[in-house]
């Protein structure tokens, strides 16, 4: 008698939770279709941007040196590529919807997302490399100020409240002016890679702004 019992209560949780999962499929049909369309749409966008970095390398290629824009050689290739795997993977996922098989649709449009933004940033990237490239190019002194003025920053805090700076702070900052220095000395010539002096600028500004968290970070402790 227990055991029937407990048969029949399992057997209506089993029919409850089925109900449950009954009512929650048109909500779960609606969002993955939602899904789908948003993603169909987000892949064509893409394959138009992806037609439109042929030129931007052209003019890359055309206006400054090989070290400036190498590394983007492969983006319209592998963008084409990604759209093509990601639209497979649309075609999958909408199998697996009209099939009810929902973990496979969503796992699908989770890999057809990844694949997306993955292409979005390649695409991206060389519009993004072009643009800082005509910057740096028509006013170099603009990055190099930026530069100055963090290292400046962080050497009026490591000042702060003391007559000698503390080493540890000191020395990093003088290795940045230095590091500063030496990336200015890189636009001489007829061909300056202006990619490297902006990565090196950024990674000047990266090591300083470490240094500015350090120097808060134990001003602060010293204060509790």
């Amino acid at each position: 008698m227990p055991q029937t019992l407990e048969r029949a209560t399992q057997v209506a949780r089993e029919a409850e939770a089925i109900r449950a999962q009954a009512d929650q499929l048109p909500e779960r049909a609606a969002e993955i279709d939602h899904r789908l369309v948003s993603l169909r749409t987000r892949a064509q966008a893409l394959t138009t941007r992806a037609g439109q970095v042929d030129p931007v390398l052209s003019e890359l290629r055309r206006r400054f040196s090989a070290a400036c824009w190498q590394d983007l050689q492969q983006v319209p290739q592998q963008a084409g590529e990604n759209v093509r795997q990601a639209e497979l993977k649309l075609k999958e996922a909408q199998a697996a919807r009209d099939a009810q098989r929902w973990p496979d649709a969503t796992s699908l449009l989770s890999t057809v997302r990844a694949l997306l933004n993955t292409t979005d940033e390649a695409v991206s990237a060389a519009g993004d490399r072009l643009r800082r490239l005509n910057a740096v190019q028509k006013d170099p002194q603009q990055e190099i100020d930026r530069t100055r003025f963090a290292i400046r920053d962080a050497q009026r805090l490591a000042m702060t409240g003391r007559t000698t700076p503390d080493p540890r702070h000191a020395r990093p900052l003088d290795d940045a002016v230095a590091r500063l220095d030496q990336a200015i000395t890189t636009l001489d010539g007829r061909h300056p890679d202006y990619w490297h002096f902006l990565t090196e600028t950024e990674a000047v500004r990266q090591s300083v702004a470490r240094v500015v968290t350090q120097i808060r970070e134990e001003r602060g402790t010293a204060s509790h």
